[in-house]
């Protein structure tokens, strides 16, 4: 009984977590059912891909009914996650994984420092953005009504290639790596397409719950995922998850930034030392 309230009082964390900034929530999760529980880490991997589909099912449901997520652009960018995803998974053993931990790595802690420098500058639903002509064509371009300002954001996809470049590469080392690209997912859309930030987080929601599922079949008949940890867990994050959806719209993106900025150095710095042989 203890665990199982254990069990529901990380998933709650985790979803609220997961659901604000479209991460997943899986780096809160795996560490507290390794360390804290003493859970084997075979198991929390498993707990962990449950809890990026609850996360994905319980903010997603939130985000289309306030229109916040972008359903053309979570489908466009999940062809170049699915095909690296794919690729990874053929190529393990091919790829030296250290290498690869150490440039994700590396890539977090820049996109880190980037966004700090993006916090003096004007937030990109406040600039104007040129039109990108893919974007334009495949209807990329999207608008949300924010509740922190009480205004309606009409904002513009760019560098449509960029962003699909870094979701092929996310999708390789997830396959490769056996990691989330929640993170990755975000960085992409606003950072590379100028996406801003709550339309990227609630489409990396829908986004994550997508290449999770997929995952989660491989796990189950591996043995790997346990319903009497999976259950509980599930049940805080449907519940974080839906409160932290509505969180998320109410905050202002400087805030939404604050929050995300060391969780993402934090991952950063958690890969690259991972390269190294290091475990934190």
């Amino acid at each position: 009984m203890e665990q199982m309230i254990m069990l529901m009082v990380t998933g709650l964390l985790g979803g609220i977590l997961g659901a604000v900034l479209g991460i997943g929530g899986g780096m809160i999760i795996t560490p507290i059912l390794t360390m804290l529980m003493g859970l084997p880490i075979q198991y929390a991997i498993g707990a962990s891909i449950v809890s990026v589909i609850a996360t994905s099912s319980g903010a997603t449901i939130a985000y289309l009914k306030d229109e916040m997520l972008n359903l053309r652009v979570a489908m466009f960018l999940e062809i170049a996650t699915t095909v690296g995803a794919v690729i990874g998974a053929v190529a393990t053993g091919l790829v030296d994984g250290k290498v690869l931990y150490v440039l994700f790595g590396a890539l977090l802690i820049f996109s880190a420092f980037n966004m700090i420098r993006k916090m003096r500058l004007k937030e990109p639903e406040e600039r104007q953005s040129k039109p990108d002509e893919i974007a334009t064509k495949l209807r990329l371009n999207g608008a949300y009504f924010d509740k922190a300002t009480g205004k309606e954001i009409n904002y513009t996809v760019t560098n449509v290639p960029g962003g699909f470049a870094m979701m092929f590469g996310a999708g390789i080392a997830s396959g490769l790596l056996g990691i989330g690209s929640g993170a990755f997912k975000v960085i992409a859309m606003d950072t590379i397409m100028h996406m801003p930030l709550k339309p990227s987080s609630a489409t990396s929601n829908l986004m994550m719950g997508v290449t999770a599922a997929a995952s989660a079949t491989v796990y189950y008949f591996g043995g790997q995922l346990q319903p009497q940890i999976a259950a509980p867990l599930a049940i805080g994050i449907l519940i974080g998850a839906t409160v932290g959806s509505r969180i998320m719209p109410m905050l202002p993106t400087k805030v939404l930034r604050l929050i995300f900025i060391p969780v993402i150095g934090y991952m950063g710095i958690q890969m690259a030392l991972k390269g190294f042989g290091v475990n934190i």
